[in-house]
C-alpha cells in the first residue's frame, strides 16, 4: 500500500477517531497530513521504498500559539494508538522527540524548509531557496484542516512566488546551460578532456531540469526524483529522455536540440524574442524583462 493511503487510513480510522472521543476541541485547531521529504509524499514509493522507514502514522500540526499542555496532551492522545495498523508498524514519538510522524507545529515543519514559519516573505528569500525545499514544503497531502492555515500556506509556496523571481531563475538557468552544454562540453571534448567534457554534459541537464520546472511554474524536487516528476509536467516533459540520452552518451547533437526547444518553449511564454540559437543572449532578454530593479540588477547567474 501506498505511503498516503495508509496514512490517509491511519487518520480515518484510528487517529481522527481517538481525538474526537478524547480532545475534541483540539481537532478544530489540527490539521492532519503526511507532508515533506519522502518518496512517499510524492506517490513515488513501491516495494523498494519499504526497505525502511515504513511505518503507519500521520503528522498532526497546530498553530505556533497552541500552548505546550496542549501539544503534549495531544501527544499522549497519539501514543497511546495500537502499535500496528493494517498489519503495518505505527511509528510513536513524544513531543520532545524528532520523528516524522506525530505532533508539530506548522511553524515548526516549515522553519528548517524555508527558513520562518511559512512561505518566503521576501524576493530575496524566493530567490535563495533551494527549489527542493519549496518542493517539499508543498509535497504530500492534507487530509483535514481545521483552520485552513496549513493549506494556505502551502498553496502560497507552491504557486506564489514572485514573477520577477521566476524570470532571475529562468536566465540563470539559460545562462549556465549556455556556459556548460553549449561552450564547455565542446571545447572540453577538443582539449582531450573527455572527464571535464562529462562533467559540463552534467551540468547542463542538471540546469535545463532546473529550467523545464521553471517553465512549468513547478518547483522541482529532489535530483533523486527530477526525472520521474519532469515527465509528468505539462510543457517539455517529452525533453526527459532526451536529457537521460545526454547523461549516457552526450553528443553535440544532443545539447542542441534540447537547447532548441527550451528557447521555443522560451520565445512561447513571451520571455524573449531573439533568433539565436545560442542561449546566452536570450538569458539576457529575459533579464530585461524583469520589473523590479533590484533583482534585474543582479549578475545573469546568480539565481
Amino acid at each position: 500500500m501506498k505511503g498516503l493511503e495508509l496514512s490517509r487510513l491511519f487518520w480515518e480510522e484510528a487517529l481522527r477517531p481517538a481525538m474526537e472521543a478524547q480532545c475534541p476541541e483540539l481537532l478544530e485547531r489540527t490539521a492532519a497530513g503526511l507532508c515533506g521529504a519522502g518518496s512517499d509524499c510524492l506517490g513515488y514509493d513501491d516495494e523498494i521504498s519499504h526497505d525502511h522507514a515504513y511505518a503507519a502514522g500521520c503528522m498532526l500540526f497546530l498553530p505556533g500559539d497552541t500552548p505546550e499542555k496542549e501539544l503534549f496532551r495531544l501527544s499522549a492522545v497519539y501514543d497511546r494508538l495500537p502499535r500496528e495498523f493494517r498489519g503495518v508498524p505505527t511509528e510513536h514519538r513524544s513531543r520532545q522527540g524528532d520523528g516524522r510522524y506525530g505532533v508539530k507545529t506548522i511553524e515548526g515543519f516549515f522553519l528548517p524548509l524555508t527558513g520562518g514559519p511559512g512561505a518566503p516573505e521576501s524576493w530575496r528569500q524566493w530567490l535563495a531557496l533551494p527549489s527542493h525545499a519549496l518542493a517539499e514544503a508543498a509535497a504530500g497531502e492534507v487530509f483535514f484542516d481545521g483552520l485552513g492555515e496549513f493549506t494556505r500556506l502551502r498553496r502560497e509556496i507552491e504557486t506564489g512566488m514572485p514573477e520577477d523571481v521566476r524570470r532571475k531563475k529562468i536566465a540563470a538557468r539559460a545562462a549556465l546551460m549556455a556556459q556548460s552544454g553549449q561552450y564547455n562540453f565542446t571545447r572540453c571534448r577538443r582539449h582531450g578532456e573527455e572527464g571535464a567534457a562529462r562533467l559540463a554534459a552534467g551540468e547542463f541537464v542538471r540546469e535545463c531540469l532546473g529550467m523545464v520546472f521553471l517553465l512549468n511554474r513547478r518547483h522541482m524536487p529532489y535530483y533523486k526524483w527530477a526525472f520521474r516528476a519532469m515527465r509528468e509536467l505539462p510543457v517539455l516533459a517529452e525533453l526527459a529522455d532526451a536529457l537521460e540520452g545526454i547523461l549516457a552518451s552526450p553528443s553535440e547533437d544532443a545539447i542542441e536540440a534540447v537547447s532548441a526547444a527550451v528557447i521555443r518553449e522560451l520565445t512561447a511564454q513571451g520571455l524573449t524574442d531573439g533568433h539565436w540559437d545560442y542561449l546566452e543572449p536570450h538569458a539576457y532578454e529575459v533579464m530585461e524583462r524583469i520589473e523590479n530593479g533590484e533583482i534585474a540588477a543582479l549578475h545573469v547567474m546568480e539565481g
